[in-house]
């Protein structure tokens, strides 16, 4: 539930506040979020959390500035100013996990968007005529194309409740099956990818999450299937780079996120 891990937030903060002296503070949580308000509004995945004002909360009890971000955003921000998108003007991440989330970064800055929600690409539909899936539009992209969807597909291929990690393996051991699910999700993803390319032309973008490690099975065979997506004048300029972060990308993204209000 929400307020111990509350309790346990303002604990570890003001350890720290014992020993450096800590101006502000970042948060990356999952969406849906409030990021002007700091309020939690009700993740798919934490169910109990719902409107929660966070940054309310352990503003009280540290008396300092502290600011919310959606985790995608925060890792976007990361991977953008000191990861595998440090040298573009703009970078769209992308974290390909147990969901799948995205952020988009411009000139430094990251852009949120009217409600804090730019970037929300886990619910962009790629197929209207899929199952439906919680909590999610019908051929939600995150539904068809997450680890968890992976696992799904496994599931009801294999008739065992195998998760994407084994039918990865399974498809680097040959087998054919797990080689169809795997390159399902990413026809999936490349429509994703050219629906983001078309709409905001970044010049990188970043894919990270625990699916993406398998990258001899993804990155390749992913550029491959979003090239035809695009018009014949974006093909050429298609970078999609694997982070550089790993899992740290959201840690080192909410250290960052003060930085883009605070000046000195």
């Amino acid at each position: 539930g929400p307020l111990p891990a509350i309790e346990k937030i303002i604990a570890m903060i003001q350890s720290l506040q014992e020993k450096h002296a800590v101006r502000s503070v970042g948060i990356g949580a999952p969406g849906p979020l409030d990021a002007k308000r700091g309020i939690i509004i009700e993740p798919p995945n934490l169910s109990s959390w719902k409107n929660i004002e966070l940054t309310k909360m352990i503003e009280s009890a540290i008396h300092l500035p502290v600011y919310l971000e959606n985790d995608a955003n925060a890792a976007a921000l990361a991977e953008a100013l000191i990861g595998a998108g440090k040298e573009a003007e703009s970078v769209f991440y992308i974290t390909v996990s147990t969901g799948i989330g995205g952020g988009y970064v411009y000139n430094g800055k990251l852009i949120s968007g009217a409600q804090g929600n730019c970037g929300e690409i886990g619910n962009m539909i790629v197929d209207p005529h899929a199952i439906d899936a919680p909590n999610l539009n019908k051929g939600a992209l995150e539904a068809l194309a997450s680890g968890t969807a992976i696992g799904r597909k496994a599931e009801s291929v294999f008739g065992l409740g195998h998760g994407a990690k084994e039918v990865f393996l399974f498809a680097q051991e040959g087998n054919q099956k797990a080689a169809e699910i795997i390159d399902e999700a990413l026809s999936y993803l490349a429509m994703g990818i050219a629906n983001i390319v078309h709409t905001l032309n970044p010049e990188v973008i970043v894919l990270g999450g625990g699916v993406m490690k398998s990258k001899d099975l993804m990155l390749d065979p992913l550029k491959e299937k979003v090239v035809p997506l695009l018009y014949p004048s974006l093909r050429p300029h298609l970078k999609l780079k694997l982070a550089l972060l790993d899992q740290k990308a959201g840690v080192v993204g909410a250290g960052m996120i003060p930085r883009q209000f605070l000046q000195n």
